[in-house]
């Protein structure tokens, strides 16, 4: 019996992806090796920190790097550290940001529940631009100068939510921030793959970058990364870590938080309850090492042949079956089963049946409006090929009955 039917669950066939609804991605077994072997002995967190800081620099191109509790946290914290900077005094109001600038501004078109994570640092989020398109009610998008017009004395910084089509163009809002000595964060929670998206944004001039550590880098579900200037990492890591020593014996490392340059010890922040463990930190360092080291070519050749294997059991069930290739060499590929005489009421129906069956099959569920279901092979294993196509067959001939 697993460790899950222990507590009375069933485990699931993920073709979903790496969602954190769902728990993640698979971790990788040297992300594995390296947690259990970083329990077995302590260190000081803001030395292993530090040490976790030069490895995140080196990979993204970033001055510095902080591990931590997921995406979302380093949006938190990143916000934290820019409306805080490294005033200890600032630390200790936020999220109360009445005598500060405390504005980030951000395309209408950017919004998301993600930003959540940026408004519970005490930041303001004030919108720009419209989305036009979306409301089918112009061909335009939101444009540099309407960031520009917005800046005010209460602006603190940019948000950007970053993916190949965001708009404007990242380049763009760098230059203009530049200009206006505004720091940008940028969202980049699941761009990865392509891996040159750690170092293209880690070394774009953006202060800030937020990254999963729980997806395709293949380490612990609760960590991410927050990688950009030195300064704004120290100060994210100041609002993150354990606080409670004497002033006068603690002594983090110098290239990671640089006392000289505080008004005082701060005290616990507002990310005290952010914290990460030695064990997620080594399991993340070792599974972003072999991330950026790996060629993704194999994996995706094998995912292929099994999209294959599921489309080829399905030539007889009425439904539409495409593999779809990015243009990314890196992005895995997808299987899209579209019904052919149904409309979306049933492939919400189809979907809900699936998570009914034995075993429970979740499948992408972004493109149900259209009819669609989305089987993303990257958190599926072999075995679980045979029972996701009995599945689909089972479900699907019975929709057509």
């Amino acid at each position: 019996m697993g460790i899950y039917e222990k507590l009375g669950l069933t485990p699931i066939v993920n073709a979903t992806g790496a969602v954190t609804r769902l728990g993640g991605s698979r971790l990788r077994q040297s992300a594995i090796d390296a947690y259990q072997q970083a329990s077995n002995q302590s260190v000081p967190l803001e030395q292993l920190q530090a040490a976790a800081s030069r490895q995140i620099a080196e990979f993204t191109g970033s001055e510095a790097g902080l591990v931590t509790s997921g995406a979302a946290a380093a949006l938190t914290l990143g916000a934290a550290a820019i409306l805080a900077k490294l005033d200890s005094g600032r630390m200790e109001q936020l999220p109360h940001t009445e005598n500060m600038p405390n504005s980030f501004l951000v395309a209408r078109e950017h919004r998301s529940g993600y930003d959540h994570a940026v408004r519970a640092s005490g930041a303001r989020l004030v919108e720009v631009g419209f989305n036009e398109q979306v409301a089918g009610a112009g061909v335009r998008r939101v444009e540099t100068w309407e960031y520009e017009i917005a800046i005010s004395p209460q602006t603190a910084g940019i948000l950007y939510v970053y993916h190949p089509q965001s708009h404007p163009p990242l380049p763009q809002i760098i230059e203009m921030a530049i200009r206006h000595n505004l720091p940008i964060l940028v969202d980049a929670a699941g761009e990865l793959p392509p891996r040159s998206n750690l170092r293209d944004l880690g070394a774009s001039g953006v202060d800030l970058v937020a990254f999963s550590g729980g997806k395709a880098i293949g380490g612990p579900q609760p960590t991410g990364i927050l990688c950009g200037r030195k300064d704004l990492v120290a100060s994210a890591a100041l609002q993150m870590l354990d606080m409670d020593d004497h002033p006068d014996l603690w002594s983090p490392p110098e290239s990671f938080i640089d006392r000289s340059r505080l008004f005082g010890m701060p005290r616990h922040g507002i990310g005290r309850g952010m914290k990460v463990s030695k064990e997620a930190i080594c399991a993340l360092l070792a599974a972003l090492q072999e991330f950026v080291s790996e060629d993704p070519s194999s994996k995706n050749v094998l995912f292929y042949q099994w999209l294959e294997q599921i489309q080829d059991s399905l030539s007889d069930v009425h439904v539409n079956c495409e593999i779809v290739q990015s243009t990314v060499p890196e992005v895995p590929p997808r299987l899209e089963l579209t019904l052919k005489s149904q409309g979306s009421q049933d492939a919400f129906r189809i979907c809900q049946q699936l998570r009914l069956d034995t075993p429970p099959v979740y499948v992408g569920h972004n493109k149900l409006e259209e009819g669609t279901l989305v089987i993303n092979p990257t958190v599926l294993n072999e075995d679980q090929i045979a029972p996701l196509t009995d599945a689909l067959i089972k479900v699907l001939s019975d929709s057509e009955s």
